[in-house]
């Protein structure tokens, strides 16, 4: 089996987010990444459900790509079930992208916009495909990668967990070079800050990568913190490394631990659902932009009628001027 020889991982609220949404899992070989969303404090319970279902994984599920299906299945279960029972907590969702170290390979399971990336010999490649709007615009051609940034639906996803009983999830493996590092993180740093800040930070701070994530973070909250920011980093090796100071996990939803909503401790202000970020499958999501375009291709015939009748009216205006 591959050994993971480097750690680094860190999460942030950000600087417009009241509670941070995000969790993650460090528990080799076994890592993961969930961007919850949802209501009051929906989202975070939502992405600490799925990611309770990765840490509490026995191994007896198989392994590669058919373990992590399994475990994000699993996930999704728990958050549809809380979803479907608890009115507090109707209509929350959440990511997840895992990846597991194997024998000589990284097995990934995804599901959302949360990402995962390989840095190889000075290379930053993303690995996962989001599940998102814009995404599929940019897939086929209709935006380009730099329009996403600023796109009035860039926040809707097109696939999340505890939507629906079931859930399609796209895995894949990797076969791993020693050396290889993977990076899992949220929106909230890849919406922030460019590709090519992100690989030059990596390296500035190779050695040691909790400093890379805490680095990062910081980067995203200079772009502009809106979002929860989340990074978890693992380096592939012949050799277990020293193992690095763990960062604290933010606190759990209720001083008990039992990710119970109490309603009675929300103010008006938690009370509003999330609007930033939602979920639609995606012939829906297509179905946002279309009224647009409908909108606008009546508009450009009437724009032109107009131009025409203010030629006529001027060449007549010239004529009578000239006489």
């Amino acid at each position: 089996m591959s050994t993971v020889r480097q750690l680094g991982h860190g999460t942030d609220t950000g600087k417009k987010r009241r509670r941070n949404e995000d969790d993650y899992v460090v528990e080799p070989p076994l890592f993961a990444i969930a961007d919850g969303m949802g209501g009051a404090q929906a989202g975070e319970l939502a992405s600490s459900l799925a990611a309770g279902a990765v840490r509490e994984d026995e191994g007896t599920a198989g392994s590669g790509e058919r373990r992590v299906t399994q475990l994000i299945q699993e996930a999704n279960r728990r958050v549809y079930q809380r979803s479907s029972q608890d009115a507090a907590a109707s209509g929350m969702g959440t990511t997840l992208t895992v990846a597991l170290v194997g024998d000589g390979t990284v097995a990934f399971g995804h599901v959302g916009d949360s990402r995962a990336y390989l840095i190889r010999d000075r290379r930053l490649e993303q690995l996962t495909e989001d599940h998102s709007l814009v995404a599929e615009l940019v897939r086929s051609g209709k935006l380009s990668p730099e329009e996403t940034r600023t796109h009035p639906q860039r926040s809707v996803i097109t696939r999340a967990l505890g939507t629906d009983p079931d859930v399609d999830v796209d895995t894949f493996s990797i076969e791993t070079q020693t050396g290889d590092l993977f990076m899992l993180c949220s929106d909230g740093l890849t919406s922030m800050v460019e590709d090519d800040v992100i690989l030059s930070t990596i390296e500035e701070n190779r050695d040691n990568l909790q400093k890379t994530a805490k680095a990062l973070i910081r980067a995203a909250n200079k772009g502009g913190g809106e979002d929860n920011i989340t990074v978890v980093f693992f380096e592939i090796g012949d050799d277990v490394g020293e193992p690095l100071e763990e960062t604290a996990q933010y606190p759990a939803l209720t001083a008990d631990g039992d990710g119970e909503l109490d309603e009675d401790t929300l103010d008006e202000l938690d009370r509003v659902p999330a609007l930033d970020t939602m979920v639609v499958p995606p012939g829906e999501a297509q179905e946002i932009v279309a009224p647009k375009r409908r909108a606008l291709a009546r508009l450009i015939p009437a724009l032109l009628l107009i131009l025409v009748a203010l030629a006529v009216v001027g060449v007549v205006l010239w004529t009578l001027y000239r006489r």
